[in-house]
């Protein structure tokens, strides 16, 4: 059985999904790739998962390092995941760029991993803001590539004390 439950974070309301146990899914309400990893029935369920993940969005959307992760299920192919994992290892208030990304994999592999490919990973996190892909920018500096919004990005950026001025809004080709 699958749970949802909804929780108005101040850059707007966001879905959580659950498996009963874990957290499979967060998005923005309406951002690209919402609720993919739902599949079949849910029923709309406050759980212990979901009071634990309003926690950590409480604490985070203060400005504050939560200290902890709710239990997390991630699923998606063997390249996904450990970009996944790449992505938990971004502290708060630091960003990496896409580049930077595939640099590891590929000292990881021995092989070539494009740039854009690790951007289609990122871009298809299920569990957005705990697994920090709005910390991902581009090698100029430019917020691409974030589901729920380049504004969005920009005040979670804000929010963890990024200074976003020396960042590139790609939409208008300027900073921020």
């Amino acid at each position: 059985m699958q749970f949802i439950d909804r929780y108005l974070t101040p850059l707007g309301s966001v879905t959580m999904a659950s498996d009963g146990r874990s957290l499979t899914g967060l998005w923005f309400d309406g951002q690209k790739y919402y609720a993919d990893t739902l599949h079949g029935e849910y029923v709309e369920k406050e759980t212990d998962v979901f009071r634990q993940t309003k926690n950590w969005l409480d604490i985070y959307f203060s400005g504050k390092v939560p200290g902890f992760i709710p239990p997390l299920v991630l699923s998606g192919s063997p390249f996904r995941m450990r970009v996944w994992e790449i992505l938990k290892s971004i502290s708060f208030g630091k960003t990496v760029t896409y580049g930077g990304i595939s640099k590891i994999l590929e000292k990881e592999t021995g092989g070539r991993v494009s740039a854009q490919a690790v951007g289609g990973a990122v871009g298809h996190n299920p569990i957005s803001i705990i697994v920090p892909c709005h910390r991902v920018i581009g090698a100029d500096g430019s917020l691409t590539g974030y589901a729920g919004g380049i504004d969005k990005k920009t005040e979670l950026l804000r929010i963890e004390g990024v200074d976003i001025s020396k960042l590139k809004n790609p939409q208008k080709g300027t900073a921020l």
